[in-house]
Parts: C-alpha cells; sequence; structure tokens
C-alpha cells in the first residue's frame, strides 16, 4: 500500500546548542535592564521574554525507536527519528508516537469452522507502528486517544492504537477460523485443519492481520494461535467421539496384531511338524487364539479331556 510518510528535512540544531542560546538570551535580558534607559528597557526585555518563551518549545528529545510526526499550522512536514537531544522550529507541533513492539493477547472468542461446528479460539501477536503517517493521519487516533480535558497523551495514543489492534484481530481471527476445519474427523482427507496445520494458519493469521492493519500503518510481526477447543455446549458430544475413534483405533490394532500371530503359530506348527491341524482344528485354534488376544479380559482355560469332535 503506497505511503505518504518521508523523512523530515527542516532545520533542526543539538539541543545543547540551543541551551547556550537561551542562556545568552537571558544575559541580554539583564544586561538591557542594568544598562539601557528604562524607556528603551520596557519594550525590548518583554519582547526578548516572548521569545524566550517560545524558543523554549523547540526543544525535543527522541529515545530508540521513538519518532515524532512534524505538523506546520497543520501541514504534515516529516517524521524525525533522530535519537538524542534537538532544537527544531518552535512552530512545529510535534505528535510523539512509539515505534516499539506490543504484545497482544487476544481472549478466545466463539467461532463457527468450516463445517459449522462452534469452537473457541484465541490469539497472541506482536504488533508495532511501522508507518507514522498512517497511524496519526489515516484512522482517527488523535481523537480516540483524548481525554475529556482536550489532551492527547503518548500513553492515550497507544491505547487508542491498542483498541484498533484488537478490534481488527477479533475480525482477522473469525475470518482465518472459518476457512478451516477444527480436526480431521469433519475434514476430508489430506486438508490442513486447524489443529494440525499450526504453521500454515499462523502464516494465514499473520498474513490477513497485515492486510487489515495495513490501513493504520501497524505491521504485525507475529502471530499464532494459542488457544483452541470445542465450545462447551457441543464439547461432551466431540470427546465421546473422540473417545470412540480412539477405542476402533486401538482395537483395529490389536486385531492386526493378533492375526498376525495366529498366521505366525499356524505356520511354525506346520513347519516343524509339531501337530497336523486339518481346517476344522485350525478354524478351532484360531477362535480359541483370538479370543485369548483380542479379549479385555484375561482368559479363563478349560481343559477338554475328550477329542475335538466330542
Amino acid at each position: 500500500m503506497e505511503t505518504k510518510e518521508f523523512e523530515f528535512k527542516g532545520f533542526r540544531m543539538s539541543g545543547f546548542l540551543g541551551l547556550l542560546m537561551i542562556f545568552v538570551l537571558i544575559g541580554l535580558m539583564v544586561w538591557i535592564g542594568l544598562r539601557m534607559p528604562i524607556l528603551f528597557a520596557a519594550i525590548a526585555i518583554p519582547v526578548l521574554f516572548v521569545f524566550f518563551i517560545i524558543s523554549t518549545i523547540g526543544f525535543v528529545q527522541l529515545e530508540p525507536n521513538e519518532a515524532r510526526a512534524m505538523v506546520f499550522f497543520g501541514k504534515y512536514s516529516g517524521t524525525f527519528r533522530e535519537n538524542g537531544f534537538w532544537w527544531v522550529n518552535p512552530f512545529y507541533a510535534k505528535k510523539r508516537i512509539s515505534l516499539r513492539a506490543r504484545n497482544l493477547n487476544a481472549e478466545a472468542i466463539k467461532v463457527n469452522d468450516k463445517s459449522g461446528n462452534p469452537i473457541m479460539i484465541g490469539l497472541v501477536m506482536v504488533w508495532k507502528i511501522k508507518d507514522v503517517y498512517k497511524a496519526l493521519f489515516e484512522i482517527d487516533s488523535q481523537t480516540m486517544s483524548q481525554n475529556p480535558g482536550g489532551i492527547t497523551s503518548l500513553s492515550s495514543t497507544m491505547r487508542a492504537f491498542e483498541n484498533f489492534v484488537s478490534v481488527q484481530s477479533d475480525a482477522a481471527l473469525r475470518q482465518v477460523a472459518g476457512r478451516y476445519n477444527y480436526d480431521e474427523n469433519s475434514a476430508p482427507d489430506g486438508q490442513v485443519t486447524l489443529r494440525s496445520g499450526a504453521d500454515e494458519i499462523n502464516e494465514a493469521l499473520k498474513q490477513t492481520l497485515n492486510e487489515r492493519l495495513a490501513i493504520a500503518g501497524i505491521e504485525a510481526v507475529e502471530a499464532r494461535i494459542n488457544y483452541l477447543a470445542y465450545a462447551p455446549e457441543i464439547a461432551a458430544v466431540m470427546l465421546r467421539r473422540q473417545q470412540a475413534d480412539a477405542i476402533i483405533a486401538a482395537r483395529e490394532k490389536i486385531v492386526e496384531g493378533a492375526v498376525s500371530m495366529v498366521k505366525m503359530a499356524l505356520d511354525n506348527l506346520k513347519k516343524d511338524g509339531v501337530v497336523d491341524l486339518d481346517e476344522e482344528r485350525k478354524a478351532a485354534m484360531v477362535s480359541n487364539l483370538l479370543v485369548v488376544l483380542c479379549g479385555d479380559e484375561p482368559a479363563s482355560p478349560v481343559v477338554n479331556a475328550g477329542t475335538l469332535y466330542n
């Protein structure tokens, strides 16, 4: 997205040199008061005093990852980013803004996944101001950050940005969650789900957030889902389904292993010539072994004193 931001190129000088000039001005006022005629001093001293008051407004101090938007009687004149203590034209309005990274730990919200199942999902993200012009002038952050007295502070301005990011992150989370199914049980084979495709989901979430936050000059540095669960009204039902799926999968594994063991037993008996079994005795042996291997409880053997045919 096109940006209108540019670096401040106006006049500035070291704030310490500016302080020296202020002290010289004070000395000049004292000298005039002591040496000049009273009529001249009565005119010169008030003029110099007004100039002194105006000059002190021109001091500005910038810390690392901090910027000032310079506005000259309503016209944007650039973004001042040079760290240190400076003196600039006192008629510039200097709007302070922080460029440091901030966290947002959004509370879990209820949304519908691709299949329409209600789920609870939350995110955590890291964001920061990237474009000062958009942040201050493309959205109404200054009006939103004013306190009842009409005064805007850095903390109130950043709270306005936090509120904007919170609302947009909620919308982005709903948008991304609606594209995917919750898990593999409700998705076709091979399709990415919210539970299985963490990397892809997080990347899609970050991209969606950046698209929504670009208008405000804000960048989502990192975003990821930190909470995912079924909504309470269907959680119990889904838990039973998951338990059933787990039981079925376990039974399949047990039966697969039992069949393999029975086959191995029959093959070894035949190879070693231990006993010669006809088809009926093989069937009886297979049945007994499967009951022993697949049963939930330990088998209770029954001794047959006769033959298999009695």
